[in-house]
């Protein structure tokens, strides 16, 4: 007969083959999983690689390409520039562009590694980014002109029309950043960022999640090209070491202000949750300014995809005014 102690291991040893049986079966299962997200990633990008279609024209900025979209004939020229993570800014801003085109020259500017620009291992300091966006307007023999902003374009920004007032006739901010808001001194987690977009699970978590464009007033070939540019370039090498240069680039902002004589409009979202004293903060940027105006809107931190109209016809309104 087996003694107690051998039946007793016995007992032990089944469940601990089928705890060690499911473990395994579930760590092949991951690791498949894994394999069949990174190959469908592989293959998903290089078929939109072919799909995407060219807009612009290209600029050589520091032996790059820099892509810039002019659209429109006016006198009076306005420069976009996007905020932070904006994978395809001149298309992003494309319900704006229309509404502002009949009007004026609008310069859409999609930094290295946005839109259709190339990326680049130059740092993304400020001085850096500032000192790109005004060669590629020197190439095209741009010299004047509105500088229109959105989100962290209020940090570069404020650095630029520093920088160059004799060329920016105006600044417009559209929800921008302000030097001095809170938040702005955290680490983000570059590491985990930079394996989400080579493994394929991010593109797994912008398909799985909520349609950024449901509802707004994009056409379908719009959007489909904006989504495929954004599997491109979300997270690319570029726009992470940006990531990196965030604190530091807010940290460096702080000792500046606006010109006092230069026209200063800050569209700013009503009701921002996220950030304390949104309002007050754009409103003590305008606070000594000869000719500056905050205009709060309801909507998201993105206000040209709802308010592009109410903000063409203001940016026209100020400017004939602020003259």
């Amino acid at each position: 007969m087996k003694s107690q102690e051998e039946v007793t291991k016995k007992r032990i040893r089944k469940p601990l083959r089928i705890l060690l049986k499911t473990l395994g079966a579930i760590a092949v299962a991951i690791v498949l999983f894994l394999a069949i997200v990174f190959i469908v990633n592989v293959f998903a990008t290089n078929s939109e690689q072919e799909k995407i279609e060219s807009y612009g024209q290209h600029v050589s900025v520091d032996g790059k390409n820099m892509n810039v979209l002019i659209q429109g004939e006016g006198e009076e020229t306005i420069v976009l520039l996007p905020g932070f993570g904006t994978a395809t800014p001149a298309l992003d801003f494309k319900l704006l562009i229309d509404q502002l085109s009949p009007f004026y020259k609008v310069v859409a500017v999609e930094p290295f590694g946005y839109g259709l620009s190339d990326e680049t291992e130059k740092e993304r300091t400020t001085e850096n980014i500032v000192s790109e966006v005004h060669e590629a307007l020197q190439q095209l023999n741009i010299k004047r002109y509105m500088f229109m902003g959105h989100s962290i374009a209020g940090i570069y920004g404020i650095d630029y029309v520093n920088k160059y007032p004799n060329e920016v006739t105006a600044f417009v901010g559209i929800d921008s950043s302000v030097p001095t808001q809170p938040g702005m001194d955290v680490n983000f987690p570059l590491k985990k960022l930079e394996f989400l977009k080579k493994s394929g699970l991010l593109r797994l978590m912008m398909k799985l999640g909520a349609d950024p464009y449901t509802g707004l007033a994009f056409d379908e070939k719009t959007v489909e090209q904006m989504k495929m540019i954004s599997f491109k370039n979300m997270n690319n090498d570029t726009t992470l070491n940006e990531m990196d240069h965030i604190s530091s680039n807010f940290k460096g902002a702080q000792g500046l202000t606006f010109p006092k004589d230069l026209p200063l409009l800050l569209f700013v979202q009503a009701d921002n949750q996220g950030v304390a004293g949104w309002i007050p903060l754009h409103e003590g940027q305008i606070k000594d300014s000869v000719h500056g105006k905050v205009i709060t809107m309801d909507g998201s931190h993105y206000l040209h995809h709802t308010k592009f109209k109410e903000i063409a016809e203001n940016v026209r309104t100020f400017m004939k005014v602020a003259k």
